[in-house]
């Protein structure tokens, strides 16, 4: 007979859902989803939130365990705790719905189909960038879908005949769902792996204080050669 004072756990979900239903501190987590520690004023500026209500904001994250901070000085940095909740915010924004925010110039519509295009995503690149090479990798037999998706014998080798260092005979590949084009990008330390040489032969240039990463005239050819992708997937919408 169990005891009316026993007790079980279970997931306390609400929780959780509690700590990103409010729009300041859901942006401060996509944000950091670039991957950077960022400073608590660089979030609130961000956010157009005033300093304490970005440090009461940031205090409930951290507290929850979605956050780490250090302190150097004076300086709070924040950045994303680990991996899985990386994938778990990146996966939330893919199905979130989505809601229409105001355009208020020129730079700032570049700037979003830029995002779209191609954009750190914790330690890969997202985008629409991002799935293209994901689906050529398929097309050309290097990746694997029958029970999940897993790097072939040719895609081992393809990738030590590009020069990219793995680390692993068979590293780990897993997918994103990209939030904005609602399709599987590789994620995992085979695209972890990418990424890193993509920006170490100027294939790829990260912009400065943005997830935007720009596709340089050296990556262009680069792709076309290693990938065979086309010129309407190497260019932002």
């Amino acid at each position: 007979m169990t005891s009316p004072d026993a007790h079980a756990e279970e997931p306390d979900l609400a929780s959780l859902a509690a700590l990103l239903a409010d729009r300041t501190r859901a942006a401060f987590c996509l944000a950091l989803l670039d991957g950077r520690a960022w400073t608590a004023t660089e979030l609130a500026r961000l956010a157009g939130a005033a300093p304490s209500t970005a440090t009461s904001h940031l205090n409930r994250l951290v507290a929850g365990g979605l956050l780490t901070e250090t302190r150097q000085g004076r300086h709070r940095h924040v950045r994303l705790a680990d991996t899985r909740v990386a994938e778990m915010i990146e996966a939330l924004a893919a199905l979130s719905p989505q809601r229409l925010v105001p355009v208020r110039s020129l730079v700032a519509a570049r700037r979003q189909r830029a995002v779209a295009f191609a954009r750190v995503c914790y330690d890969h690149l997202g985008g629409s960038l991002s799935v293209a090479i994901t689906d050529a990798m398929t097309e050309r037999g290097l990746l694997d879908w029958e029970f999940g998706p897993a790097l072939t014998t040719s895609g081992v080798a393809w990738l030590a005949e590009t020069g990219i260092a793995a680390g692993e005979t068979a590293p780990h590949v897993r997918t994103c769902l990209d939030w904005t084009e609602r399709r599987p990008h590789l994620a995992g330390a085979v695209a972890a792996s990418v990424f890193r040489h993509a920006l170490r032969e100027s294939w790829l240039a990260p912009a400065e204080n943005s997830r935007v990463v720009r596709l340089t005239d050296r990556g262009r050819e680069a792709f076309r050669r290693h990938l065979n992708l086309t010129d309407e997937s190497l260019n932002a919408g």
